[in-house]
C-alpha cells in the first residue's frame, strides 16, 4: 500500500494548513527553548545551538551572559575565555570565533544592535538563514521559517516537500502558509519532532496529523480522527 497526496499547489496548501491547525491545537504553547531576554541573547544562543541540544545551551548560557553583557563585551573578549565556558557544547573553538567576529561586526555596522532584517543578519559571521530566521522569530516577532533538522526531516516525511536543502525547503513551505504563521508553525513542527515524530521511531499511533502524512499512512496505521 502506498499513499500519495495531490501535488498541486492548491492541494498542498490546503493540507499544510490543516496540519498547521492540528499542530497549533496540540502544542498551543510552543515557543523558543533558548534564552530570549534580548536579541543579542537569541543571536548568541542560536549560534551556540549548532549541532547541540537546546538543553545543553541552557546549561551554559547563564554563565556566558553573566560575564559578557553586550556585543561590545563579546567583541573584546579573549577567545580562550569564551571557549572555556562553551566547551561542553562541542565545536567550541569555531563557535567562540564566530561569536567574537559577529559581535565585532555588530559594533562596526550596527552600533552594537542586532539588526532585524534577514538581509543584514546573514552578513554577520556565523549567521546563516536558519540562525537569521530564529532571530527574526524569537527576538523580533517577525515572520521566519526555522529550518532546523527537525523541521526539514518532518516536512519531508509528511510529503510537504521533496527538497533536500534547507533554503529550498524554506522557500517551498513559505508558499504554503501565510507569513504570520511561519514562526508558530516552525516551533510546533520542532516540538512535534522531539515529542512524537522522532527520527528513529516516530509514534504514529498517537499522532494527530497522521491522516495528512504520507509516511504515516504508508505504515498501514489507521488514521485517528483529528
Amino acid at each position: 500500500m502506498t499513499c500519495k497526496f495531490s501535488t498541486t499547489q492548491r492541494a498542498k496548501r490546503v493540507r499544510t494548513r490543516k496540519i498547521a491547525d492540528l499542530l497549533a491545537e496540540t502544542y498551543p504553547d510552543a515557543n523558543c527553548a533558548l534564552p530570549t531576554e534580548t536579541p543579542l541573547h537569541v543571536l548568541i544562543a542560536t549560534i551556540l545551538s549548532s549541532q547541540c541540544t537546546d538543553a545543553k545551551v541552557n546549561e551554559v548560557s547563564p554563565q556566558l551572559f553573566k560575564k559578557y553583557r553586550s556585543a561590545k563585551a563579546f567583541a573584546n573578549a579573549r577567545q580562550a575565555e569564551i571557549e572555556k565556558i562553551i566547551r561542553p557544547l562541542g565545536l567550541y573553538r569555531n563557535k567562540a570565533k564566530n561569536i567574537i567576529a559577529c559581535c565585532r561586526e555588530l559594533g562596526k555596522q550596527y552600533g552594537g544592535r542586532v539588526p532585524d532584517e534577514i538581509k543584514e543578519l546573514v552578513t554577520l559571521p556565523g549567521v546563516g538563514r536558519k540562525t537569521a530566521n530564529c532571530v527574526l522569530v524569537n527576538a523580533f516577532a517577525k515572520p521566519g521559517l526555522m529550518t532546523d533538522t527537525h523541521f526539514c526531516r518532518i516536512t519531508q516525511r509528511m510529503g510537504l516537500t521533496a527538497e533536500k536543502e534547507p533554503i529550498r525547503i524554506e522557500a517551498e513551505l513559505a508558499k504554503l502558509l501565510p507569513a504570520e504563521r511561519w514562526g508558530s508553525f516552525s516551533h510546533q513542527i520542532i516540538i512535534h519532532g522531539r515529542r512524537c515524530c522522532t527520527a528513529r521511531s516516530p509514534d504514529c499511533t498517537r499522532c494527530r496529523i497522521l491522516r495528512h502524512c504520507e509516511f504515516g499512512l504508508q505504515q498501514h496505521i489507521p488514521a485517528r480522527r483529528a
